[in-house]
């Protein structure tokens, strides 16, 4: 028999930042009813961009990974439900449905179930083919480092970029596999893509682009990849970094459902009453380009979340600011604030050889996006120009 709460009050869907910025928020306005955050995951919300760097290398980092001690939120009163996923949504009846039979009523509903790793099928059967976007892979990852494997990364993306820093920090043989010309080509356009792919040849990794994978020869385990050019790579270990995809399958019978996230307006809120959705999940509309993007960084999670529990309360929205993000990778600190896409010009300030660089994104004139490599102090500076829009 399925059980039903009379819980109500508000629900969070999904333990990752959005969600606990949520909760965070609610508590810190006054928010008094009661708060439920489902996790899907065995463990509290936790942050994942160390996912990709140190942690692979570093067990002490372990401890540091949760956002909050457990005491936390029992101090807030928030119900905090681990290792149960939600598998459906019925808006016009205000419940969730969980992996555990049971129901849950809410009064507001906060969808931040984030995005899943793209996979591979041709990949799918293998023994020795991870991907990483949970602290479960980025332990069993770690272990595969600890034998000194060969990787083969496919995509070159900014998790497969930091994958392959951290391997190269270790002396692992890597190999990039990237179906673009470029890395990054997409978002930071081809002659940033270019930096990005001498940046880690030189720093030992192989980078093969404009290529995809055909075929692989193995028995239970890939030994060796073969490439679209006909070119085979030897791997001990293939990760697959090809990106992410909303995980909102969960709601196919809800009416909101949408493979590239959940149109939600400014606010966080849905097509749905009461129903508003944050971060990975939520499909958000980009003024500069007029698409709707699912986000996919953390500062969209953080603040997403934190309009979203406001909006529930009635509060005014806070001053909105630039969409920005950061990497780590071979030592250097990498910003990137704004939106590049549609970009028609780039202007660089600094020295690109010694890696310590400014490239300013140019719309019509105006500034819509900026990389910082290596300089960190002005963050502030960037932020300011694409907000005044700065020629």
């Amino acid at each position: 028999m399925t059980a039903t709460s009379p819980h109500g009050g508000i629900v969070i869907v999904g333990g990752g930042l959005a969600g606990q910025r949520c909760a965070e928020t609610l508590r810190r306005e006054g928010c008094e009813r009661p708060i439920r955050l489902i996790c899907a995951e065995a463990m509290r919300p936790y942050d994942r961009p160390p996912l990709s760097k140190r942690l692979l290398v570093d067990r002490s980092r372990d401890e540091t990974l949760t956002y909050r001690p457990e005491r936390w939120y029992q101090d807030h009163d928030v119900d905090l439900l681990v290792g149960v996923r939600a598998t459906g949504l019925a808006p016009g009846e205000h419940r969730v449905r969980l992996s555990d039979g049971s129901t849950l009523r809410y009064e507001r509903l906060l969808i931040g179930t984030g995005a899943r790793p793209r996979t591979l099928a041709l990949l799918d059967r293998y023994d020795n083919v991870s991907t990483l976007r949970t602290f479960d892979d980025a332990r069993r990852l770690r272990e595969v480092f600890a034998t000194g494997a060969a990787l083969a990364v496919i995509g070159a993306g900014f998790v497969g970029l930091e994958l392959a820093a951290t391997a190269r920090g270790q002396g692992l043989p890597v190999t990039l596999v990237e179906a673009a010309r470029y890395p990054l080509a997409g978002v930071l356009g081809e002659q940033l893509g270019g930096w990005f792919a001498d940046l880690h040849e030189r720093e030992g990794a192989t980078v093969r682009s404009a290529v995809t994978v055909d075929a692989v020869e193995g028995d239970g385990s890939i030994r060796t990849l073969r490439l679209s050019d006909g070119s085979l790579v030897e791997a001990d270990h293939v990760v697959v970094a090809a990106g992410v995809q909303p995980d909102v399958e969960w709601l196919r019978d809800s009416g909101l459902h949408s493979a590239g996230g959940v149109p939600v307006d400014a606010r966080g809120a849905t097509a749905a009453a009461d129903v508003y959705a944050a971060g990975d999940a939520a499909a958000t509309l980009d003024r500069g380009t007029g698409r709707r993007i699912a986000g996919a960084h953390w500062e969209a999670a953080a603040r997403q979340g934190t309009e979203a529990a406001l909006a529930m309360l009635g509060l005014d929205s806070r001053p909105a600011t630039p969409a920005s993000f950061w990497t780590d990778q071979y030592g250097l600190r990498i910003q990137y604030v704004g939106e590049a896409r549609g970009a028609d010009r780039i202007v660089f300030d600094g020295d690109r050889e010694r890696r310590c660089f400014t490239a300013t994104f140019l719309r019509a004139g105006q500034a819509v996006a900026v990389l910082l490599v290596n300089r960190p102090r002005l963050l502030p500076v960037a932020r300011q120009t694409i907000q005044k829009g700065l020629s």
